[in-house]
């Protein structure tokens, strides 16, 4: 699921319906609000969030919490996130959060890259 203006509640249902019954539930990113024209509006985490609770498809991904890492660019989304569900952190320097922007918060991500093509020189053998 990502962003879009044709957002609805018969969307809302079908999705509903359709992981209850063993669909996956994949979100494009977990950011509340996005810059638009006319100022921000609600982005991704906002408009997933209703199947999300009905359905409770966090907890049926199966996935341990120890083999996990939240990948993202901002601080007060992606970042609060995984500390907030007791998994590891990487916060890429590629989009929103700068490092300046980093001391803006009272928590810090595990690990910091400039952005998500060092993930593979970091972990890949030469």
């Amino acid at each position: 699921m990502g962003e879009a203006r044709s957002y609805s509640y018969e969307i809302i249902e079908k999705a509903f319906n359709l992981v209850r019954k063993g669909a996956r539930l994949v979100g494009t990113n977990p950011d509340l609000t996005g810059p638009i024209e006319k100022g921000i509006a609600p982005a991704t985490k906002a408009l997933i969030s209703p199947i999300e609770l009905a359905t409770g498809a966090l907890k049926k991904l199966g996935v341990r919490r120890e083999d996990t890492i939240v990948i993202g660019d901002r601080m007060d989304t992606d970042i609060v996130a995984g500390i907030e569900a007791e998994i590891d952190t990487c916060l890429v320097l590629s989009g929103i959060t700068d490092k300046a922007g980093i001391d803006e918060f009272a928590y810090r991500p595990h690990y910091i890259l400039k952005g998500v093509g060092e993930i593979v020189k970091e972990h890949s053998p030469e």
